[in-house]
């Protein structure tokens, strides 16, 4: 059993890392995509 539990913390801590990576990669795109649309709100040409 003392065996699983080091393996147990490493693959827990694994996994928050990947989700942490996860959010930090969707909050990026996402902060893109709303710079870019204010940016193309802002230069649209009026008809």
């Amino acid at each position: 059993m003392p065996l699983s539990q080091p393996c147990r913390k490493t693959s827990l801590r694994k996994r928050c890392f990947v989700v942490a990576k996860q959010q930090k990669t969707r909050f990026y795109i996402f902060g893109r995509c709303i710079a870019m649309l204010l940016c193309w709100h802002d230069h649209a040409i009026s008809d």
